[in-house]
């Protein structure tokens, strides 16, 4: 799309008061029961009728803000003293028992994370600075909204958390496949997983940000947007765990041997490459298979092609950070790896499937918290509030403090305390002595080590005890925009496509056009797009607190500017009948297994075909059940006879006509096109339609696949591609 032609994409503004809250739209006034009294009998309240409502606290404290956290100074840690922090994250925390309140339905495997460049520069942390050095790691992919029962291909963030088990201790890198965040503060939480999450009067919808909550508190959060932004693109809908990246999100420290701090961001690249699935497929994954990421993960680890990725941090000085045009404690910010450049240190491999899911997946304890010494915490308000949290997390869900205990969170180093006794205990001090300081000398247990110890980065910190946003967080449209124009036009289309389909399911027309007009902030394009989708007038831009600045496009920003070059580890379908042709079907699958592919073969009955050969070749999916949304690229390939069978299938016709309409690459048989005719499927078949004739077509067709998708046909089968073709 064109860029905007908008004057207010540059300069700043001076002396911004604090971020306030926005007021309530009309209509939206709470209801009477909110204020019925806690208590039993005779208390005095507030009535609603003469009065307006006031928030408090469980203990009935009147609430002034509830939109940020107590901090030293306005870009200062925030204080433990905050009890309206803690009593809203704590409830938040035992709202559920016993699935996890977010990242319910998750998905973990074993693996090793060997370190190739030594970071001892920066860092004490062991596991950052022997080379050649192998660590043990468990980590879980997840979803965020759903429950445990819910399906894999939702438009979702995804989890990505890593437990590292090193010498000095776990180190659990607890991140998404998204850089950035909804939200600024950590008080937000409760309210944005409840703005997500399916509605409390009726139940639904389930992993679905489609429906009026959510577009209304996104709609009232300018700080959500460049997050939006990400939602809405296909990084949300991803081909496979193996296919993500991961991101710690948050800016942490390294403090090296001599207490010097350098800020540092995580990022996990996948060496499978970047792959997403279109909308319209993962609705259908669903209903085929609404275990697929779990499915696929499994059997890549069980087949032994192990999936990589490459750890890489960007490192930077607080003068660089001085210098960024935003505050890099934003967790809604990500600083371009144009910018600081991801350095790769060290790659992981996950080797190794669970011996039970309980056990581990579902018994594992992650927590920002948990970091060897020689990793520390930036100021970022989000990561304190996290830091707090998880343990509230743990204890509700696990039944006690000894969680560590259970072995997927056991530390693989010693662990020597005085901790002891608690629920379902699994070990204890031995001896007489449970305490410190003490005088028993050898007798006396462990103690402390100043030179080996964690010990705190002595950040200087001053400032007025208040609840308040920093105004170097105040940037809300920048980097979205920059998101948005960092993507080639057919990524651009499914934002657009995605923000119609989301906003057309809000029945209340003031949320719809409330979300445009922040839209209008990003790139006026996407706005009129996406008016223009739902049949509204564009309205005006929403109020910003900083006009947003036109940054310039990130490359890694794009999932297809950074896909693999082959099509190892992807999956085809090659659809067979009795009397297919036997060496052209060798053929293929001898290029495919030489690519390094799965494939599978797809026929009328799941007792299998034999081809003209007389050779028999089992089936793995009967037709019914293996529908051409479970494979990356098809081939049809029936016999003359055989296809006259499948014209009269529905599901056969089905197989083609998605296949064709997800933009796979389909290898075309001889005797295929009736079965093309019969499913209206373009006669004029395109350049990711390649024949499969003859036994050596196969080796091109495969060549082609490594592309993944032939995109320029969507511009012919959806009715929205109008959007993009002036672009």
């Amino acid at each position: 799309m064109a860029k905007s032609s908008t004057k207010a994409n540059s300069g700043k503004l001076k002396g911004e008061s604090p971020i306030k809250v926005p007021p309530l739209p009309p209509g939206s006034d709470l209801p009477t029961s909110f204020a019925e009294p806690q208590g039993s009998g005779g208390e005095t309240h507030q009535s609603t009728a003469d009065a307006a409502l006031t928030m408090t606290t469980q203990q009935g404290v009147p609430v002034a803000d509830a939109q940020n956290s107590l901090k030293a100074g306005p870009r200062g840690p925030t204080l433990l003293e905050d009890f309206i922090l803690r009593e809203k994250i704590f409830h938040f925390d035992h709202e559920r028992i016993p699935e996890r309140v977010v990242h319910a339905r998750g998905y973990g495997a074993h693996g090793v994370f060997e370190l190739t460049d030594s970071l001892a520069e920066y860092t004490r942390a062991d596991v950052l600075s022997t080379v050649g050095q192998q660590t043990e790691v468990f980590v879980r992919f997840s979803t965020v909204a759903g429950n445990k029962g819910s399906s894999d291909l939702a438009r979702d963030v995804r989890g990505f958390s890593v437990k590292l088990y090193t010498k000095q201790g776990n180190w659990d890198i607890v991140g998404n496949n998204i850089p950035v965040f909804f939200i600024q503060d950590a008080i937000k939480f409760p309210d944005l997983v409840h703005a997500v999450k399916d509605e409390p009067d009726r139940g639904f919808p389930q992993a679905q940000t489609a429906h009026d909550n959510f577009w209304d508190f996104a709609s009232l959060s300018p700080e959500a947007w460049h997050m939006i932004m990400w939602i809405m693109s296909d990084r949300a809908i991803p081909r496979s765990f193996r296919t993500i990246e991961g991101f710690g999100v948050h800016s942490f420290r390294l403090v090296n041997a001599e207490g010097k701090s350098t800020f540092v961001k995580f990022h996990w690249k996948p060496r499978q490459g970047l792959q997403s699935v279109a909308w319209n497929e993962a609705v259908k994954i669903n209903g085929a298979d609404p275990d697929f990421h779990r499915r696929d993960l499994w059997q890549a680890i069980e087949s032994g092609d192990f999936p990589q990725w490459d750890l890489g941090v960007q490192l930077f000085d607080q003068e660089t950070a001085d210098k960024l045009p935003f505050d890099h404690l934003d967790a809604t910010k990500l600083i371009p790896e144009e910018d600081i450049p991801v350095r790769i240190i060290g790659t992981m491999t996950l080797n190794r499937n669970v011996d039970n899911f309980f056990a581990s997946t579902e018994q594992v304890a992650f927590c920002t918290a948990n970091v060897p010494p020689g990793v520390d915490f930036s100021d970022d308000p989000l990561l304190h509030g996290r830091n707090f949290s998880y343990l509230d997390t743990q204890l509700k869900r696990l039944g006690g403090p000894n969680f560590t205990h259970i072995p997927v969170n056991a530390p693989r180093c010693p662990v020597m305390n005085f901790q002891q006794d608690g629920h379902m205990a699994m070990r204890n001090p031995i001896g007489r002595v449970n305490y410190e300081p003490n005088s028993w000398g050898a007798e006396g247990g462990p103690r402390e080590n100043p030179e080996a110890g964690f010990v705190s980065f002595p950040a200087e910190t001053q400032g007025n005890k208040q609840r308040i946003r920093s105004e170097t967080f105040s940037d809300h449209y920048s980097q979205a925009r920059q998101f948005f124009v960092s993507q080639q036009p057919i990524e651009q289309k499914h934002i657009g496509d995605a923000l119609v389909f989301e906003l057309s399911k809000v029945e209340r027309v003031d949320i719809r056009a409330r979300a445009v007009s922040h839209l209008r902030n990003v790139h006026d394009d996407l706005a009129a797009t996406v008016a223009d989708g739902l049949g509204m007038a564009l309205p005006d831009a929403a109020k910003a607190t900083r006009p947003t600045l036109d940054l310039p496009p990130s490359p890694a920003l794009s999932i297809l500017g950074n896909g693999p070059d082959s099509f190892k580890g992807r999956k085809m379908g090659i659809f067979l009948t009795d009397g297919s042709e036997a060496a052209l079907f060798t053929a293929l699958t001898d290029v495919l297994d030489a690519e390094g592919a799965v494939w599978e073969v797809v026929a009328p009955k799941i007792g299998g075909v034999t081809l003209d050969d007389g050779m028999a070749v089992a089936a793995k999916q009967k037709i019914d059940g293996g529908p051409s949304v479970l494979f990356d690229a098809v081939a049809v390939l029936p016999s003359a006879d055989g296809v006259q069978m499948l014209v009269k299938d529905g599901a056969s016709k089905d197989f083609v006509s998605d296949a064709f309409g997800h933009c796979k690459f389909i290898g075309v048989g001889a005797n295929a096109k009736p079965l093309f005719d019969e499913a209206r499927v373009p006669p004029e078949l395109d350049d990711g339609c390649l024949p499969l004739a003859k036994p050596a077509d196969a080796k091109a067709f495969v060549a082609a696949c490594r592309a993944l998708r032939f995109w320029p046909r969507e511009m012919t089968v959806d009715l929205d591609a109008a959007s993009i073709k002036k672009s």
